[in-house]
């Protein structure tokens, strides 16, 4: 080990100096692969962010079985089904409760800017916590009152004067359609790609907001179980008992549900994907334009270090260090560039941006791998370099 790190120093950081020869070619290729890195390092936390908020609530749901239609895409396109299947689960051996929750989309006036903007209404049983937010289940005797909800105040928009007088003990009052709404409460869970936040009330106020609704049609089911009971078991027994127009899932199958139709049925899961791949393709064409320009630079320098015998593999070591020397350069300040970028797009977005350090190990393997493979492209003319034909 000791002879090797002794040999590394004593070895001629041929691939370096070539890259400093030429001062422009090498900032070319570190702002193609900073570009690339930021590209991806943008893709990934876009994804990362769509699982996360389309999950958020998913995941915080108190219930050890969910009830969805079969005609359910996703927590914000649930479809409904007749709350009828809720009191036939109730027949099932182990199920302690069965109780129902509304989802829809309204447009409601922002308080202090007064413009519209579309947030995701949420009716639940005021007498049973629908979910884990501890903000939420304290302050559920306050959503019992008439035309009252509660606001997620990590929504996207202007609300930070709201939020103040909220906190100071105020309730301010907005219009949703023809009604008119108090605030009664805070709590925090994030904006979404389909809305801007969320507010939650009572099963009541929600069918008073949504005239319209049939009380009988439900958006999901949430089943809680004698202790004692499997699940998995129940959740068997209840899809041979219901018909076949709903499905029961477990609570971590329900957001593997919802995680499952981003990455196979959701255009912009794809989109983001998609994204990912190009910023690869494009790093590689960029940095293999690179090394292959360098590489038929110094052809005849080449030629002189076969013709003295060294070997194809010394030349080719010489085009990897190349590569390994710009891929780091380029990672550094994409790397910095993409931070930057997640601070700026969480604050205007309200979307869940960071940078996870699994992420950034991800993208540094991404892009040696990227450099590598150029390198191996750019080599192809040097391996078949025959000293007689270029001289």
């Amino acid at each position: 080990m000791l002879g090797f790190i002794k040999t590394l120093q004593q070895r001629t950081p041929l691939g370096l100096l070539q890259l400093k020869h030429d001062r422009m070619r090498l900032l070319t290729a570190i702002a193609g692969i900073t570009f690339a890195d930021v590209l991806i390092f943008m893709q990934l936390g876009f994804a990362a962010a769509l699982y996360r908020t389309n999950t958020q609530y998913p995941r915080t749901l108190q219930a050890d079985l969910v009830l969805i239609s079969t005609q359910a895409q996703n927590f914000g396109q649930l479809r409904t089904f007749t709350r009828r299947r809720l009191y036939q689960a109730q027949d099932v051996p182990g199920v302690a409760s069965a109780d129902e929750l509304y989802l829809g989309s309204v447009q409601w006036r922002n308080p202090q800017t007064r413009k519209k903007t579309s947030m995701l209404l949420i009716g639940q049983n005021p007498d049973r916590p629908a979910f884990n937010l501890p903000e939420v289940n304290q302050q559920l005797d306050m959503i019992q009152l008439p035309d009252t909800v509660l606001f997620d105040q990590a929504s996207r928009g202007e609300y930070q004067d709201m939020i103040t007088r909220i906190q100071q003990g105020e309730s301010p009052t907005t219009e949703i359609g023809q009604r008119t709404v108090t605030i009664a409460g805070l709590f925090q869970v994030g904006a979404s790609f389909a809305d801007d936040g969320a507010l939650i009330t009572s099963d009541q106020n929600f069918l008073r907001l949504f005239p319209k609704r049939d009380a009988g049609s439900v958006s999901l089911g949430l089943i809680r179980l004698h202790p004692g009971y499997e699940p998995e078991q129940v959740r068997d027994a209840l899809a041979a008992r219901l018909p076949e127009d709903v499905q029961v899932l477990t609570s971590q199958g329900y957001v593997d549900f919802e995680i499952a139709y981003i990455q196979s049925r959701s255009p912009i899961g794809f989109v983001f994907g998609l994204g990912t791949v190009m910023g690869l393709i494009v790093g590689t064409v960029i940095v293999y334009q690179v090394l292959s320009t360098d590489v038929n630079s110094h052809l005849e320098e080449y030629a002189t270090f076969k013709a003295m015998g060294y070997r194809n593999t010394y030349l080719l070591g010489v085009i990897f260090e190349e590569a390994l020397i710009l891929s780091v350069l380029g990672f550094i300040p994409g790397l910095a560039i993409a931070l930057a970028a997640y601070q700026v797009t969480a604050a205007a977005t309200a979307l869940p941006l960071a940078m996870p350090l699994s992420r950034t190990i991800f993208v540094l393997l991404l892009t040696f791998v990227m450099c590598g493979a150029s390198g191996a492209i750019a080599t192809r003319r040097l391996q078949a370099a025959d000293p007689a034909d270029i001289f």
